[in-house]
């Protein structure tokens, strides 16, 4: 998706779905400025990435490794979604390069954990203990921050 929104300009969100500080996400923490609850979001966000990657893991190789991705940006028209969970939010549109702010995107030490979250995510879905802690292993590993003009950089260095 990343590499569509260097190449195109624009990307579309899978079925629209983002992740945002929204009134319920505010709603549900009795503590935390506007900064922890974007980091609450970024970790959902971060989560849905491990989705996507086990998603695509039969679908032909794009040559990057796996390694989580969040675009961050400022768009008009989301929509709220509390009936999937308290950060869901459902796009309008597009998301366009100069609506982005920032990508945060795993490490190389991250890709073993993510390896293995890709492989545990359903079992913990399902509630599987031993296959939560693997994917919480997956979210322990922090995402570095890169600022959108760095993205061709990052994607080329991948």
């Amino acid at each position: 998706m990343l590499q569509r929104l260097v190449a195109e300009r624009e990307m579309t969100a899978v079925n629209g779905t983002a992740f945002a500080v929204t009134p319920t996400l505010r709603e549900s923490y009795a503590e935390g400025d506007d900064e922890e609850l974007a980091d609450v979001a970024l970790r959902e966000a971060a989560l849905a990435s491990v989705r996507l990657l086990a998603g695509a893991a039969d679908e032909p190789s794009t040559g990057l490794p796996p390694r989580r991705a969040v675009l961050v940006a400022e768009v008009d028209g989301a929509t709220a979604r509390p009936d999937l969970d308290d950060a869901v939010v459902r796009l309008s549109g597009p998301v366009t390069i100069s609506d982005a702010t920032a990508a945060y995107v795993d490490n190389p030490t991250a890709e073993q954990a993510v390896l293995a979250a890709i492989d545990a995510i359903d079992s913990a879905d399902l509630g599987d203990e031993d296959a939560e802690l693997t994917v919480g292993d997956a979210q322990d590993h922090d995402l570095a921050w890169y600022a959108t003009q760095e993205l061709p950089f990052l994607l080329e260095f991948l």
